[in-house]
């Protein structure tokens, strides 16, 4: 099934609490919890010497998602 972005927003649910929850259960500080660990696995693989073709774009995007997530993480925390 194809999804259009405005899809997303309609599946999310805000919850009782000052962060969203989304229908499984899972809230903005979790996401952003498990996209962390994401990262860091990332990193580690690189780091490791895996695909050495597509170290220096993979490098780039952990960088570039790093950069997100720390701008996502201080906006959950000024609410």
């Amino acid at each position: 099934m194809t999804r259009l972005p405005g899809d997303v927003k309609e599946r999310m649910a805000p919850s009782s609490v000052n962060e969203e929850q989304y229908r499984d259960g899972v809230s903005t500080a979790e996401l952003l919890e498990q996209l962390q660990a994401d990262r860091a696995w990332l990193l580690q693989q690189l780091d490791g010497g895996r695909w050495p073709d597509l170290r220096l774009d993979l490098a780039a995007l952990e960088r570039e998602l790093g950069q997100l997530l720390e701008q996502a993480q201080r906006r959950l925390v000024q609410r």
